[in-house]
């Protein structure tokens, strides 16, 4: 039965829908905020999926050109592959209802929203996030929800709740909350080096929005909601573990696992399987479960071991990084290069330097955005783990983290003004044991500073973990969290900034959320760790950013001219500016407000260039003197061109100072010659004399 639900978000109307299309999914719901509409679903497979040891959970958000009035490009004229702007909402969708499905569910479960009408100032992404978070709660799905989602901009240092298109452009923050009614439970954030106390202030925040939308959610369920199916458990047999740690004492497994070489510790847990794959030969069932029996084996001896006795597998303290290093200039032919190293993980970053005209064209949902002039993008090959498998392009988690670092990067980048430069940086993977992300946010700040780009800071980036006890009170925050304890652990806290504050944040967490105290504790310890790393490794590294871009980069010289004077540059059908471009070697873009980038490898090319630009766009008096290349011979004058497409006439009479009877006699075609300017004739031409140049 149909039914509608309304309440009021931010100062627009947000309406539910249930029950009036995609009746067959176990969830569904049509969204309106505002103007935006998005339907969001919910479906789960009858059985579990045979032979995993892991929930399948995929997100997908859909989006559709007809929802903002287009038609895609191309010839198929439909939509393809998902933009890096609906991957990174997937990811933003699935890491805070993940933690809330049971963990020993194996059902296939697919959330999936179509966006279907987009109002600017209305967010379809987080439309979407609602609408998932609601289509899962009122299903016969296991869930431990409801959650919500807010979205906190700031403008004039005052918080704005799911900003406008227009407050969005004047914002110094787009930070994303996601919360149960007790806890947060995802946090993603962009900022304009926003002090640590700020952020915190802005989270809470946003999750007392999130407590109001969840009492209007629980309205819906309580009205709409189905009761939760039941499903076959996945644990293992206790009966399993016990015999494990019979063969498998648990003082032998601290052993195994505690170094900080990874492929000793994973030698040494192949050893143990080896044993006990032997040891149950006989026993079919427990040899299907024995991977994941050991994997557990490993996270409560990990867990253990870190929270009830402070070791970490490493040997580190709570609070210890681990040794780093960086250079620069690793590669001699590339724009600016820079590796830098935390333990055994291992980025290098290398920037490619061109004309804002290769800025990447975007073509989506936002109409604020259609370009952008920075684009970082994240590699992460099998080698760097130990693995081999072939490279099929970038998955969503490389898309992620390039999009992370990109987003920690881009608030100290230089203006279009100061620096009219697109600019890719690429992160390589050469090696990883936990937080490559935030090692390719160190290296590709040095990256950047190496290749001559004046970023207006260094950005540095750490992540925090956690590891929970039985009470809300018993936890430990680690800095610095290595692959093993991110897999073992609670949380993957990353932060990124420079000295004055933060620019990125990303947390990704396995529990149902976290208490303020843990949020206040990760953020200081980052913020503790990120100086540190700021102060003695890259900074010492490289300090500041080159004076100038490095030899085999492109130049770039600007230049400002009348906007009223574009056309007479560009020429008819580009002829002028075509003409400009293959005479001297140079790339030249021109915006609407006349800015005028010249790019070109030789200095004097690219002056030339300008002096030319220069002369098409003035207007000449009477009395200037110019140079320029005979065009053009008549019996009336010859034409000089003295600068692309622009030409003026000498009549017969002010070539010479002795009478000629034909223009031939003294000029030829290609001759180079000075002219004063005369005016323009009656024809509204430039009027020249070459025997009056003085």
């Amino acid at each position: 039965m149909y039914k509608k639900f309304e309440m009021e978000l931010a100062g627009r109307p947000l309406r539910v829908d249930v029950g009036r299309v995609g009746k067959q999914a176990n969830g569904a719901v049509l969204m309106h905020y505002g103007d935006t509409v998005v339907l969001s679903t919910a479906t789960a497979s009858e059985k579990p999926r045979e032979g995993i040891d892991f929930f399948p959970l995929s997100v997908e958000y859909n989006e559709r050109l007809y929802s903002v009035g287009k038609i895609p490009g191309g010839f198929q004229k439909r939509e393809g592959k998902a933009s890096e702007k609906a991957v990174l909402t997937d990811r933003v969708i699935d890491r805070p209802m993940r933690p809330l499905f049971p963990k020993d569910y194996r059902n296939d479960v697919t959330l999936e929203s179509l966006v279907m009408s987009v109002d600017q100032d209305c967010s379809p992404e987080l439309t979407a996030m609602l609408g998932s978070a609601i289509a899962t709660s009122i299903s016969d799905i296991p869930f431990d929800g409801p959650i919500a989602t807010t979205q906190v901009g700031l403008v004039d240092d005052e918080f704005v709740f799911n900003p406008t298109a227009e407050q969005k452009a004047n914002s110094d923050m787009e930070l994303t909350v996601a919360s149960t009614k007790e806890k947060v439970i995802m946090i993603e954030a962009g900022a304009n080096e926003v002090p640590e106390d700020k952020m915190i202030e802005a989270i809470y925040a946003a999750h007392a929005m999130n407590g109001t939308v969840i009492d209007f959610i629980d309205t819906i369920v309580a009205e709409c909601g189905k009761p939760k199916h039941a499903y076959e458990s996945c644990e293992i047999p206790a009966e399993l573990f016990a015999e494990i740690k019979k063969i498998v004492p648990e003082e032998e497994m601290e052993v195994a696992v505690f170094t900080d070489e990874k492929q000793v510790r994973e030698e040494n847990i192949r050893s143990i399987k080896d044993r006990l794959q032997e040891a149950f030969a006989e026993n079919e069932e427990w040899l299907k479960v024995l991977d994941e029996a050991v994997y557990q084996y490993q996270k409560k001896t990990v867990r253990k071991m870190i929270l009830k006795d402070h070791k970490r597998p490493d040997g580190r303290q709570i609070d210890e990084i681990r040794p780093l290093a960086a250079e620069t200039d690793l590669l001699p032919r590339v724009h600016g290069s820079a590796m830098f190293t935390r333990g055994q993980t291992q980025i290098c970053t290398v920037t490619t330097l061109a004309p804002l005209s290769e800025a990447q064209r975007l073509d989506g949902l936002d109409e604020a955005e259609t370009s952008k002039r920075y684009m970082h993008q994240y590699n992460f090959p099998s080698y760097s783990v130990g693995e081999t498998r072939p490279s099929r392009g970038p998955g969503r988690r490389e898309i992620g983290h390039g999009a992370l670092a990109e987003k920690a990067i881009i608030p100290v980048l230089p203006s279009e003004s100061e620096f009219p430069y697109a600019i890719r940086a690429v992160s390589e993977t050469f090696e990883s044991n936990g937080s490559t992300s935030q090692a390719s946010v160190c290296a590709s700040s040095m990256s950047l500073m190496a290749s001559g780009v004046p970023i207006k800071s260094a950005v540095a980036g750490i992540s925090a973990g956690l590891v929970t006890g039985e009470t809300e009170n018993d936890y430990i925050v680690l800095t610095d969290i290595q692959g093993l304890e991110d897999f073992f652990g609670d949380m993957d806290f990353k932060v990124a900034g420079t000295h004055k504050g933060i620019t990125a944040i990303q947390m990704d967490i396995k529990i149902h959320g976290l208490t303020r105290p843990i949020v206040e504790e990760a953020i200081r310890n980052t913020k503790k760790a990120r100086t540190f790393i700021l102060d003695e490794v890259m900074n010492k590294c490289i300090a500041e950013p080159r004076p100038e871009v490095g030899q085999y980069a492109p130049k770039i010289i600007q230049m400002e001219i009348d906007p009223a004077k574009i056309g007479e540059v560009v020429g008819q059908r580009g002829k002028t500016i075509n003409t400009l471009i293959e005479r001297c070697e140079v790339k030249i873009d021109i915006n609407d407000e006349g800015r005028v980038s010249i790019c070109g490898v030789n200095k004097e090319d690219m002056e030339e260039a300008k002096r030319l630009i220069s002369i098409i766009v003035t207007d000449y008096e009477a009395g200037q003197v110019l140079e320029g290349t005979v065009v053009s011979i008549k019996d009336f004058g010859a034409f000089i061109e003295f600068a692309p497409g622009k030409e003026g006439m000498v009549h017969i009479s002010k070539i010479s100072k002795e009478r000629i009877d034909k223009v031939e006699d003294v000029l030829t075609l290609g001759d180079h010659v000075k002219v004063v300017c005369l005016g323009k004739d009656k024809m509204g031409r430039m009027s020249f004399s070459i025997k009056d140049v003085k």
